[in-house]
């Protein structure tokens, strides 16, 4: 289940593997690929897959429940917007030739954060 996301994925992966003379071991599950898979081994290998890739369907299905409710008890409400003063601090340091990266880290928040916040069309975030 952390080898790959979904099964043509994994399918994908061990093949790539195996072509390039690597042998693939599952060790839990006692599993071997090699170059020449059998069609018992690609059955077991897709039945593997299949397995990982609903237990994580269902974890994502849990999870989202599990917000959905937070939110509903306004327990989760996310992470607090960054003050407009400080957006501004941010375009200037830019304006003076401050890397987008550096400027992120020293607000706290992730460059994709800071990109949005610069291209807001809020008044004060222009």
């Amino acid at each position: 289940d952390r080898l790959a996301r979904s099964l043509r994925d994994l399918h994908t992966l061990v093949d790539e593997l195996t072509a390039s003379g690597v042998r693939v071991q599952f060790l839990q599950e006692g599993q071997t690929y090699s170059d020449d898979p059998s069609p018992s081994s690609r059955l077991l290998l897709s039945m593997l897959g299949a397995v990982a890739e609903f237990e994580r369907s269902i974890i994502r299905e849990r999870q989202a429940d599990g917000i959905a409710r937070a939110k509903a008890r306004g327990v989760y409400k996310g992470r607090a917007p960054v003050p407009d003063e400080k957006i501004e601090h941010a375009r200037e340091l830019i304006a003076q030739g401050i890397p987008k990266a550096r400027v992120a880290r020293d607000l706290g928040i992730s460059r994709s954060s800071l990109y949005k916040y610069l291209s807001e069309n809020h008044p004060t975030h222009q």
